[in-house]
């Protein structure tokens, strides 16, 4: 019999991306897809899932305990994969009370009723739910920033610089407190700058590529010279399927690209891809209609992301670079934006 799974907030970005990796991958699980379709969640992301007899959506919130407790008691979930978040710093700025209470109460809410559905007391599991896991997806947001050197590793100090950083920073705590003082199993991933196909169009990739197309200004923070660390979002989704099947319970593993870019190179590339793909009729470069608009209030200088951990223990390693990468995204937004 397929064994079900909790997957939260999979009609956002990296969740969209997930469920049919993870339905391809798993003819033995059922995947129960909860979102509250926030303006951040499209179902239009999951054309892919629809129809599968393995797979069901359900809309609702993660705050609501008994709604959560509900699924818990109907789908006896063996796994959770824990997505569901408030996500974009420029919101959290503007607004930052979503961002508590879907981000640390909403994963509260999660924890508390997986800890009374799988285990009998600190430290005793069910029998049923013997290896039911709980994976929460978390951000190196909460790491703060880097100096011009160096990498965050799972040992680096928790230094969050946002409302946003700082709701992450807290859940993953109470995630690592569930493991600690029940003997949850429990595992957290920490990623860098996720890139590819259905991400948000308010994001920086998607914003490049649609203003350049709409012939408008391209819009970069400050001097252009905050750096990222680019993670291709198949990549991130196959470390999470790694993790969630294979991570040691208890333990963080950071899921890193390697392509640390600054946004002007990140600009220019795509701005030069689209020059040869999508040439202006006129024929300027979209590079002219880059412009610098004041900085981000707290903007962090450099992520950058050491993922030898999950390299080393689990054989992970990334498939797209930055290059191979960032063509297959700008194929998808081309398709997406020329319709």
């Amino acid at each position: 019999m397929n064994k079900n799974i909790l997957i939260t907030g999979g009609a956002g970005f990296i969740g969209a991306n997930f469920v049919p990796y993870f339905l391809d991958q798993h003819s033995d699980w059922n995947v129960i897809n909860l979102d509250k379709l926030t303006y951040a969640g499209d179902l239009k992301n999951l054309k892919e899932a629809e129809g599968n007899e393995r797979y069901t959506f359900v809309q609702g919130d993660i705050c609501d305990r008994a709604l959560i407790e509900k699924l818990f008691n109907e789908y006896k979930f063996q796994g959770v994969i824990h997505f569901a978040a408030e996500s974009h710093v420029d919101n959290s700025i503007l607004g930052p009370e979503a961002f508590i209470n879907t981000n640390i109460n909403g994963t509260f809410t999660l924890l508390d009723v997986a800890r009374k559905t799988w285990m009998n007391e600190p430290f005793s599991k069910k029998a049923e739910f013997e290896n039911a896991r709980f994976h929460h997806i978390s951000t190196d947001e909460v790491y703060g920033t880097l100096g011009e050197t160096g990498l965050f590793t799972e040992e680096t100090p928790y230094a969050p610089n946002s409302p946003y950083s700082a709701s992450k920073a807290s859940s993953d705590l109470l995630v690592r407190s569930y493991f600690h003082t029940y003997g949850m199993d429990v595992v957290t991933t920490n990623c860098s700058n996720n890139y590819g196909p259905k991400q948000h169009d308010e994001k920086l990739i998607p914003v490049i590529i649609r203003k350049a197309l709409g012939g408008e200004n391209i819009p970069i923070y400050g001097d252009g010279k905050n750096i990222r660390d680019w993670l291709y979002v198949l990549d991130h989704c196959k470390g999470i399927d790694l993790v969630f099947q294979k991570g040691a319970a208890g333990e963080t593993y950071n899921v890193g690209g390697r392509n640390e870019r600054n946004n002007n190179e990140v600009v220019n590339t795509i701005c030069s891809i689209l020059d040869e793909l999508n040439p202006k009729e006129n024929g300027d470069s979209y590079k002219s209609q880059i412009t610098y608009v004041k900085d981000r209030a707290g903007h962090d200088r450099r992520y950058a992301i050491d993922a030898t951990k999950l390299e080393n223990e689990l054989g992970w390693k990334a498939d797209e670079n930055f290059e191979t990468g960032i063509k297959r995204t700008i194929d998808w937004y081309l398709k997406k934006y020329n319709n």
